[in-house]
């Protein structure tokens, strides 16, 4: 099966693919070869992940400020 492009994965599927990629490279014990290869993918769903976070969070300013009467505050993220 081939792999999906992170850009045409959802956000979702893309956490569930780098979390699965965290736990074998935190087993220590796949060939060092292979752990690149799943570093550069990780970085690769990391960064793509955090682009459509961001782009989540300025439609949610788009529509809070289209509301007149949604006070605006900046956004703060949680220490979870």
């Amino acid at each position: 099966m081939a792999t999906k492009k992170p850009e045409k994965m959802a956000f979702e599927e893309a956490m569930n693919e780098l979390d699965v990629i965290v736990n074998e490279l935190e087993s220590g014990d796949i060939p060092l070869e292979d752990a690149l290869k799943k570093f550069e993918r990780g970085i690769a769903l990391a960064r793509n992940s955090q682009q459509k976070l961001t782009q989540a969070e300025q439609r949610v300013e788009i529509l809070l400020q289209a509301d007149d009467n949604a006070p605006l505050t900046d956004f703060e993220p949680s220490d979870d």
